[in-house]
C-alpha cells in the first residue's frame, strides 16, 4: 500500500515537472520586447529596432519610457507611429509597438555598445538591453530567381515571365533593370501585379521583390528559339538570367484579286471568270484551304481549284472563279462575300459585281416597242380618215 502511494505521488510530480504542465499557467504583468537584442550596424548608418509593449491581464497603465547607455555622438529614439515618445499605454491584454532609432556617427569605432531600454509602469519596472556591433560592411549581393525562364507562344504572343530580385546585403539598394534581347524585342519591365513601366525599384536590406518583364516579339518575326538575358545590378552587385521564347509558326492568310481590284462586271445568266489569288502571309504553312462564297439567290459560283492543299509561308495560288448571276438578276451593283478558310488561318472578301442585262433582250425589248409604234401609227392613219 505505501510502495501504490510512493508511485503514485511520483507520478504527481513527474506531471508537475513536464515542460507543458507550466504553460498552463496564467501570464500576467508587462513585457518589453524585441525580436533581435542583438544587431550589427554600419558607422554613417541609420538603424530601427522593432520594440513591443505587452499587457497581460493588467488594466491600462501609462509606462514611462527612456534609454540609457547611448555611446557619446549617437542620436538615439524611441517612436511610436512614426513620432518621437516618451511613454505608452497597452490595453488589457493587448501591445503597443515601438521602434528605437539609432542615428550613429560616420566616425563611429568598431565594438559592441549595449544600449538599454527603460520602461517603468506604476507597479513594475522593465529593463532591455539591445546590444548593437559597428562591424565592416558586407557586399553588394543580389539574388535573382525566374519562375519559368522558357515560354512558348505565336509571332503576336507576348512574353511574360516572372522574377523575383533579393537584396542579399546589408544596406539598402537601387536596383537597375535591364534585358538583352534580340533585335526588334521589345522588354518592359513591372512589378509583379502593376502596370507602371519601371527601370529601377528600391529593395531594402535583406528583402525581396516580385517583378515581371514583358518582351513583345516584332511582327513578322519567324519562328524558332531566341534567347534573351535579364540582368539586375546594384552598387557594382549584378546577377542573370537566362530567358528563352520559343516562337511558333503562324499562317495568315490573304483573298484578293490578281490586280488587287475587288470589283467586276458580269450579264445576267452568262458565266463569268474571275482570277482570285490565295497568299499566305504568315510564318507557317497552312493545310487544307478551302474556297466558298455566299452569292445572291440564284446565283452560281464555282472554283478551280476548289481546295488547295498545303499552302507554304509566302507562297500564293491562283484559283479561277466562275461566276454566273441569275437570268432573272436586274442590271445594278451586288455584294458576293468570297472566303478562303484552312487550318489555322482564315480570309474574307467582298467582291462587288455590277450586272447588266444581255444585248439580246435589249434588241428583242426595242422591236417590241418598235412594232407597237408601227401598230399604232398605222391605227391613226386609218380611223383619222375616217
Amino acid at each position: 500500500m505505501r510502495r501504490a502511494s510512493w508511485a503514485w505521488g511520483l507520478v504527481f510530480l513527474l506531471l508537475a515537472a513536464t515542460p507543458g504542465r507550466a504553460a498552463d499557467a496564467p501570464v500576467k504583468g508587462l513585457f518589453l520586447t524585441t525580436d533581435y537584442p542583438a544587431i550589427t550596424a554600419r558607422a554613417g548608418d541609420v538603424t530601427t529596432v522593432k520594440l513591443t509593449i505587452h499587457n497581460y491581464d493588467l488594466p491600462p497603465e501609462r509606462v514611462a519610457l527612456a534609454i540609457a547607455g547611448v555611446p557619446e555622438g549617437w542620436r538615439a529614439t524611441l517612436l511610436g507611429g512614426g513620432a518621437p515618445i516618451g511613454a505608452a499605454m497597452p490595453a488589457s491584454n493587448q501591445s503597443v509597438a515601438l521602434q528605437l532609432r539609432l542615428d550613429i556617427p560616420a566616425h563611429a569605432a568598431s565594438g559592441t555598445s549595449t544600449l538599454t531600454i527603460h520602461a517603468k509602469g506604476a507597479d513594475s519596472s522593465l529593463d532591455l538591453p539591445i546590444a548593437v556591433t559597428i562591424g565592416q560592411d558586407l557586399p553588394t549581393q543580389l539574388g535573382l530567381k525566374t519562375k519559368l525562364p522558357s515560354l512558348r507562344g505565336t509571332p503576336k504572343s507576348s512574353f511574360d515571365y516572372q522574377f523575383t530580385v533579393k537584396n542579399e546585403s546589408d544596406k539598402d539598394l537601387l536596383v537597375q533593370l535591364a534585358a538583352d534581347a534580340p533585335r526588334g524585342f521589345q522588354p518592359t519591365f513591372t512589378e509583379a501585379y502593376g502596370t507602371q513601366e519601371i527601370s529601377s525599384i528600391p529593395i531594402e536590406a535583406g528583402q525581396s521583390k516580385d517583378l515581371k518583364v514583358k518582351i513583345q516579339p516584332p511582327d513578322g518575326v519567324a519562328a524558332g528559339s531566341y534567347p534573351a538575358l535579364l540582368r539586375v545590378s546594384a552598387d557594382g552587385a549584378k546577377a542573370e538570367a537566362k530567358l528563352t521564347m520559343q516562337i511558333t509558326g503562324q499562317p495568315s492568310l490573304r483573298l484578293s484579286t490578281r490586280d488587287g481590284r475587288l470589283s467586276g462586271d458580269a450579264v445576267a445568266g452568262k458565266a463569268t471568270p474571275i482570277s482570285l489569288v490565295v497568299t499566305n502571309d504568315g510564318t507557317a504553312a497552312v493545310d487544307d484551304v478551302e474556297l466558298s462564297s455566299s452569292p445572291p439567290s440564284d446565283w452560281k459560283v464555282s472554283f478551280a481549284p476548289q481546295k488547295i492543299e498545303e499552302l507554304a509561308p509566302g507562297q500564293k495560288r491562283t484559283v479561277q472563279a466562275l461566276l454566273t448571276p441569275s437570268a432573272k438578276a436586274l442590271a445594278g451593283d451586288y455584294m458576293m462575300p468570297l472566303q478562303a478558310s484552312g487550318k489555322g488561318g482564315s480570309s474574307s472578301a467582298n467582291y462587288r459585281v455590277t450586272v447588266s442585262t444581255s444585248t439580246l433582250w435589249g434588241a428583242v425589248g426595242i422591236a417590241i416597242i418598235a412594232a407597237a409604234l408601227l401598230v399604232a401609227v398605222g391605227a391613226v392613219a386609218r380611223f383619222g380618215r375616217r
